[in-house]
């Protein structure tokens, strides 16, 4: 009972992790000497040809040590990377659902949801996506907002 425990702890760590991880490689390499790839998803949606973007490269970026995760977590005794791995899943499956369904609405799934939170989270990434260069970006997270976006626009620069 206790591995299980331990287990699933270390799946929603890595979950967790996987937020400060997505933030970092946004600011750092999305937006630094990543930006080749990057710079279309900051164009106008008018401006794109097709369905995909080279944004999209990123899934492989954070697919690759998942799938890695599962494989040595299930070939070796290190069973705690598998957990790994599934953390990781579950967090590209949060921010798929979230960020190309929700947000940018590649997808048609759910453009209903309406509460506090998820209107932050369009106003935070809409602050994001107004910048339209790699330089001078804000809100580089997607589940962790900053408690201005919680406000309407209106509000934000009042003290």
């Amino acid at each position: 009972m206790i591995q299980v425990l331990m287990y699933i702890g270390i799946t929603l760590l890595t979950v967790l992790v996987m937020e400060f991880v997505a933030w970092s490689a946004h600011k750092y390499l999305m937006h630094g000497w990543l930006w080749i790839w990057h710079e279309d998803h900051h164009k106008p949606h008018h401006e794109k040809e097709g369905f995909f973007e080279k944004n999209d490269l990123f899934f492989l970026v954070f697919a690759i040590p998942s799938a890695l995760s599962y494989i040595i977590g299930l070939a070796t005794p290190q069973r705690w990377l598998l957990f790994v791995g599934i953390g990781i899943s579950i967090y590209g499956l949060i921010y798929f659902l979230i960020h190309d369904v929700y947000i940018h609405q590649r997808f048609k799934w759910f453009r209903q949801l309406d509460s506090r939170y998820s209107r932050a989270i369009l106003r935070a990434h809409g602050s994001h996506h107004a910048k339209t260069h790699k330089e001078d970006g804000e809100s580089f997270g997607l589940l962790i907002v900053h408690p201005k976006y919680f406000k309407k626009r209106s509000e934000w620069n009042e003290k």
